[in-house]
């Protein structure tokens, strides 16, 4: 199963596919290539180190007439997007810290196959700094969980497709921001790792299933 990362920053997420590759743990799974959109993020180092291929496209370099409004340079910031991540031929892309929504431009080209993680339970804290929001409601008194989900993104709404997975995890009193961003990012890779395991299963069942046709 072959997948391309869209990431913006740090890529601990990301470090930790490339972990599961070099050992092994998730069979059939292939790392494309890695595409970000902050220049200097630590994502594109992380890529480098592990010899996959790293794009780097940041907004300013989407092509627009001048004059464009802000919606259209967005569109075509996707447009050329899509035409980037498509050399690879993805299976899926994943969305890993990826700091920018998408428009239907890049969507439509990959169909249910864009995968976003989240910090958040569904339904909860959309858009960015959840964890930060998580924390200041559980100090409120509001709230005693968060958690993470994977899940499709269909459209251009936000943080709200399909869930593949999602896992709570409890804020105790005596947690900080720190070691609560400690514990969510902990389940993040957990669960994106059971994710993908569980699609290259599926991948590789496909597979199977149409070699076998083929052959009858």
């Amino acid at each position: 199963m072959r997948v391309v990362v869209l990431a913006s920053g740090n890529g601990s997420n990301f470090q930790a596919l490339v972990d599961a590759l070099h050992d092994g743990s998730i069979a059939g799974l292939e790392i494309a290539a890695l595409v970000c959109n902050v220049p200097g993020a630590p994502c594109l180092g992380r890529a480098v180190r592990a010899g996959i291929p790293a794009w780097l496209y940041p907004p300013v370099a989407a092509s627009s007439a001048p004059g464009a409004s802000r919606d259209a340079r967005r569109r075509a910031y996707d447009r050329h997007l899509a035409d980037i991540v498509a050399q690879w031929e993805p299976d899926y892309v994943l969305l890993l810290g990826w700091m920018r929504l998408l428009t239907t431009e890049f969507l439509s080209r990959f169909p249910l196959r864009v995968i976003n993680m989240h910090p958040a339970l569904p339904g909860m804290f959309p858009g960015t700094h959840a964890i930060e929001k998580a924390y200041a409601a559980s100090r409120e008194g509001t709230l005693d969980r968060t958690g993470v989900m994977l899940h499709l993104v269909p459209d251009e709404g936000v943080d709200c497709g399909p869930v593949l997975r999602q896992a709570e995890i409890p804020i105790s009193p005596d947690d900080t921001l720190e070691s609560l961003e400690a514990k969510v990012h902990a389940v993040e890779h957990r669960e994106l790792l059971a994710l993908v395991a569980e699609l290259a299963a599926s991948e590789r069942q496909r597979t199977v299933c149409s070699t076998m046709q083929e052959r009858t």
